[in-house]
């Protein structure tokens, strides 16, 4: 894994696109300092700049840690089944993640919702359908199935910190922390809910329509 940091000064004209006859002349001559506008401006006109050197004024950094980062966490789910209808309610949620060192709470924080969120949708909803022509039929959004706001329950989030010692800032990612804890919590607590039924296993999404069929074989 590396990352690459590329800083690019544009030019005083903006845009850093214009051509250089359209700039002003940098005023270097006689300056023990300049700032970084003058530097900038310097480097695009390129009429004082060393032999065999390109125009423009960047820089490029690749980092190339030792090691990977492994965040963790635990994500309890409880689910309510209907067995008359085969409607599944999500009655608690329980989320703890571990990134290292949170930088931004709140991107954390939205970053851990919107897996989860995301989870609901392909645990119980959202599934690509073909007809017997290969055509797609669940190509838009009236036919393909996303969770609305009153099918999401209340969250309850929380965190620990373990820095990561592979990086300087500690720090791990959470970017899919929220989709790869939730899916299994969501699916594995609905199978819990229907072992008296000798279930096993559920294929996604587990749809109403699948959970009253095994109620409706098991009476």
């Amino acid at each position: 894994m590396s990352w690459i940091v590329r800083l690019v000064f544009p030019s005083v004209c903006g845009s850093g696109k214009a051509p250089a006859g359209a700039l002003p002349e940098p005023e270097t001559e006689g300056k023990s300092s300049l700032t970084i506008q003058e530097i900038a401006l310097a480097a695009h006109v390129a009429k004082e700049i060393p032999p065999d050197t390109e125009p423009g004024l960047s820089a490029t950094y690749f980092f190339e840690p030792k090691n990977f980062t492994f965040p963790f966490g635990t994500h309890i789910c409880v689910v309510e089944i209907d067995k008359e209808t085969g409607e599944t309610k999500i009655v608690r949620y329980v989320a703890v993640d571990d990134c290292g060192k949170v930088i931004n709470p709140m991107l954390v924080d939205g970053q851990v919702h919107g897996g989860i969120v995301q989870s609901i949708g392909q645990a119980l909803y959202e599934e690509v359908v073909y007809d017997e022509q290969g055509q797609l039929v669940t190509g838009e959004l009236m036919d393909y199935a996303l969770p609305k706001a009153s099918q999401v329950p209340w969250f309850e989030t929380d965190r620990t910190e373990t820095p990561s010692p592979v990086n300087r800032l500690g720090v791990k990612g959470v970017g899919e922390a929220g989709t790869i804890g939730a899916t299994p919590a969501i699916v594995n607590a609905i199978v819990d809910a229907l072992s008296p039924y000798g279930v096993k296993h559920v294929d996604m999404p587990v749809r109403p329509e699948a959970i009253w069929k095994i109620t409706k074989q098991a009476l």
